[in-house]
């Protein structure tokens, strides 16, 4: 069996579970940590397969899969039934879900047994939530429910109406100050990962030497211990302009939009289904067939 390797591991097709533990190890061993989100199952298996080490099932998804102006308005209901799909296509990367918001912000209990949801129902291995230090407390009493959290500090999306918008933070030495103690505080709080958004590569490269979780950026530079992007952002299957982080690696739009284009033509030209791409009787049941049609015809004259 050919091993080919991806992401520092050797991948074979089978792979090897990444763990919240084997995270670390990646860190320490300055192994760059990769991500990307996926919503259903035939795009979470495909990400798996291609040997990324994390699947987030992001909030992201309120945009990317149901059309919402922003990911204030998803569910808890969807968000389990993107996990699940996801679930189904995931075995060796770490599965990551997002907490909606108002899953978490209101009250502790409820939090928790969200968080719980994802786990039993979901079958997420660990659970992501925005904040810093101010969601200290709560990410250990879920830790406590033995259920890994996962950090994620900086531009947090769901703050967006707080934040006046979809802003670089910590540009300023006091940004700078509460990121550092939003990122002390959540890494002694046990976080998985932490995810930095938006935030200089200088404070990430920063943040990132002063921790000891691995660190996943998505517009924080390249020093930290991972990446993530969102999988229509790479394959430009997003209808509005680029993130100024994006890069894209594909053109599924235009893929797409080829392909149900030809399909169309060939319908409308009577080129599609071809004799070849259809089903034929036998020829038994087809020449009884014809011996019946034939009489009928006799009969009728």
């Amino acid at each position: 069996m050919s091993l080919t390797p991806i992401g520092g591991r050797l991948f074979d097709g089978s792979g090897q579970k990444v763990t919240t533990t084997s995270l670390r190890e990646q860190k320490l061993r300055h192994d760059p940590i990769t991500c990307l989100t996926a919503y259903d199952y035939a795009t979470a298996r495909l990400v798996d397969e291609a040997g990324i080490d994390m699947v987030l099932v992001g909030d992201s998804l309120a945009q990317t899969m149901l059309g919402y102006e922003n990911t204030l308005s998803v569910t808890m209901d969807e968000m389990l039934h993107h996990v699940k799909a996801a679930r189904r296509g995931v075995k060796n990367a770490l599965l990551v879900a997002d907490m909606p918001y108002g899953s978490y912000q209101v009250d502790p209990k409820d939090a928790i047994f969200n968080a719980a949801r994802f786990v039993k129902e979901g079958g997420a291995e660990v659970v992501k939530l925005e904040g810093g230090e101010r969601r200290a407390d709560l990410i250990r009493r879920i830790i406590d429910a033995e259920i890994p959290v996962a950090g994620h500090i900086g531009l947090t999306p769901q703050s967006v109406n707080v934040m006046g918008g979809y802003k670089v933070q910590g540009k300023n030495l006091g940004g700078i100050e509460q990121l550092m103690r939003d990122a002390v505080a959540l890494d002694r709080a046990g976080v998985a990962c932490l995810y930095l958004e938006g935030i200089p590569r200088e404070v990430a490269a920063m943040i990132t030497a002063q921790v000891g979780t691995p660190t996943i950026g998505i517009g924080a530079g390249p020093e930290c211990d991972g990446q993530v992007l969102v999988f229509h952002d790479i394959l430009n299957l997003t209808f509005g302009p680029p993130a100024k982080f994006v890069r894209r690696y594909g053109d599924g739009a235009a893929l797409i939009t080829h392909a149900v284009q030809a399909f169309r033509a060939d319908v409308r030209s009577r080129q599609y289904p071809s004799d070849e791409e259809s089903y034929h009787l036998p020829k038994e049941t087809r020449a009884t067939l014809e011996t019946v049609l034939e009489r009928k015809r006799a009969m009728g004259r």
